[in-house]
């Protein structure tokens, strides 16, 4: 019966045990037996499990009497890195309900203020618990009073578990079920698609959450913003692995296998059924990455694997792109470095497929100049600017640049606030405001560059803060800025995908320490390597990686003599030339991750 229905989503911070919550969840409720049990049972995905971190949103179905009453329970774990906001966003709209975690040993932080937020705009009863009390830290009390007036309870209802051992989980089970409000049913058909995945057998299937009417296998179905329709497969739910069943009723969580074989048919925050739901905004790209296959006859396979990611990760987009030196790739937008990290293992590991990456970039809106040229009119947009997403694209004469401004907001403990303040040496840190938060703790709102964020704003966050700082942002506007193209050649030939647009007043030095750290990184070769920082055909800054040598031996010792000698070294230079002629100097990913860091 739909009254007995219960959908809720576990929302925190990164790494304060959502993960493991749900496998006390799933052993309580008896949906995954004590065999079959292993740590965050959940996070399936192999990179998921090696850091530590949920990526994917993943739904479960749990079934749980109180009072002789059974209760269907559908929970979603969702992830804590803000570069994953948007699951979290996309999983509010399928549910009713939410349970806000905080990790005991460290507070709130920056992301559970976020997801506070996002639950508290989408509408849904949230229910605060603070986990890991099994530790019995200091603080404990004024911690859940934190929790308690950020949610607007009684300090009473903030719930203390602990998702090692299981304490309190009960309890909290019984609140979902008496707090959290059952779905209603709209009466006609429809199912909010909130995830997908590709399946060989099934084809694209659809996570959905059901909000009227009835689903069932065999019957025809329609996708209502593509107007395409099809005939489902199968309908289930997750147990948590597929499981087939009759049908999907109003209420449900659940999947409909589609048996469509083009993801492209499939949009996540499309309606299946009769009545077009309010769907969600997908989120725009901000980090654009250029990806080639290292060997090129991988190209279409590397084109599958990428269609088959954005089927569970629909903020990933990607267009077609050449290089002159790396052939056939494409083009990759993602939300934040995290984003583009995980994208890049995903195909390594998923899909066996060696990608060779360009360095990251974000979207700047140019204003041409008058001698501007080859600009399409169909690529001008807004107040007549366009977009310039490939630092190659961007010209050497143009009227105004402007770049996507963040506004971060940063908790941490006061006594690190003159450590951060610090960063703006390093960091085009603006408009900082501060504001306390309990007795030893306060938050930093300010404005960043995009540019500076993706760098690695984090890691230098986490180390001058010990790892007691968090961070939050999004994106509020463009402003005005000053920036050059910096071009990277080796041996004489440009390697694009170490091409940056560059705040101006840093492009010089940036050459200077680009071609320092080549020299550093890169291998020797039998021929010698010309590194040139490069602005506008002007080379700013150069270094030189001598050839390999070979010792010819001493040849007055062993019975040569200096004519010997002089013939060996003219064949041994004729050699080094034709090596330099046939072919270029490889960057490999490590090294473009080493160049990545500020």
């Amino acid at each position: 019966m739909i009254k007995n229905i219960r959908n809720f989503v576990i929302t925190a911070h990164i790494d304060h045990g959502k993960s493991t919550l749900a496998d006390r969840l799933l052993e309580i409720t008896g949906t995954v037996s004590a065999h079959k049990m292993q740590a965050q049972y959940l996070d399936s995905n192999e990179l998921e499990r090696e850091r530590g971190i949920t990526i994917k949103m993943a739904p479960v179905r749990m079934v749980y009497t109180i009072d002789s009453i059974p209760y269907t329970l559908n929970l979603i774990d969702t992830p804590g890195h803000s570069d994953f906001g948007y699951e979290v966003s996309r999983s509010l709209k399928a549910v009713e309900g939410a349970i806000l975690l905080v990790d005991v040993t460290q507070g709130i932080q920056a992301q559970t203020l976020a997801n506070f937020e996002l639950a508290r705009k989408a509408g849904l009863t949230i229910i605060g618990a603070l986990n890991k009390v099994d530790v019995n830290p200091q603080g404990m009390e004024e911690m859940a009073e934190q929790l308690a007036k950020l949610i607007g309870v009684d300090v009473s209802e903030i719930h203390r578990v602990s998702g090692r051992t299981g304490q309190g989980v009960p309890e909290l089970l019984r609140a979902v079920v008496e707090k959290i409000p059952s779905p209603t049913d709209t009466g006609q058909a429809s199912a909010l698609i909130f995830s997908s995945k590709y399946d060989n057998h099934k084809g694209v299937v659809a996570f959905v959450r059901v909000f009227g009417k009835e689903f069932k296998g065999g019957e025809t179905e329609r996708l209502m913003a593509t107007g395409h329709s099809f005939k489902a497969k199968e309908v289930g739910y997750f147990l948590p692995e597929l499981t087939a069943s009759p049908k999907l009723s109003a209420g449900d969580i659940g999947y409909i296998a589609t048996g469509i074989k083009d993801p492209d048919f499939i949009k996540i925050g499309d309606t299946i059924g009769e009545t077009l739901l309010p769907g969600f905004m997908i989120p725009t790209p901000v980090v654009f990455v250029s990806i080639y296959p290292n060997d090129a006859s991988n190209y279409e396979d590397l084109k599958a694997a990428i269609g088959k990611l954005r089927l569970s990760d629909s903020a990933l987009v990607f267009t077609a792109d050449f290089s002159e030196v790396l052939g056939r790739g494409f083009r990759c937008g993602f939300l934040g470095r995290l984003h583009f990290e995980i994208t890049m293992q995903r195909l390594e590991r998923e899909f066996n497929i060696d990608v060779v990456n360009s360095f990251p970039s974000v979207s700047y809106r140019v204003y041409p100049g008058q001698n501007a040229k080859n600009i399409p009119k169909e690529k001008i947009e807004g107040d007549g600017y366009f977009v310039v997403e490939n630092p190659k694209d961007l010209p050497n004469d143009y009227m105004e640049v402007r770049e996507p401004i963040t506004r971060i907001e940063v908790l941490m403990p006061v006594t690190y606030l003159g450590s951060f303040l610090g960063m703006k040496n390093a960091f085009r840190i603006s408009d900082v405001e501060t504001e306390s938060w309990g007795t030893d703790r306060v938050i930093v709102r300010a404005k960043l560059p995009l540019s500076d964020l993706i760098l690695d704003f984090d890691d230098r966050l986490k180390s001058l803060s010990s790892g007691f700082a968090s961070f939050n942002y999004e994106i509020i506007g463009y402003e005005k800025t000053e920036v050059k193209r910096l071009d990277i050649h080796v041996a004489e030939e440009p390697v694009l995908g170490l091409s940056r647009i560059i705040y101006a007043a840093d492009v010089e030095s940036e050459g200077r320490k680009m071609v320092l750290k080549l020299k550093d990184l890169l291998p020797q070769q039998q021929f010698s390597q010309a590194l040139q920082a490069v602005i506008g055909g002007k080379i700013i800054a150069r270094e030189t990686i001598p050839a390999m040598h070979k010792e010819l031996g001493d040849f007055g010792k062993n019975g040569g003599d200096r004519t010997r000698k002089m013939k060996l070294w003219k064949k041994q230079k004729e050699g080094k030339v034709r090596l330099k002629e046939m072919g270029r100097v490889e960057i490999s990913a490590d090294i473009f991750k080493e160049l990545l860091k500020k």
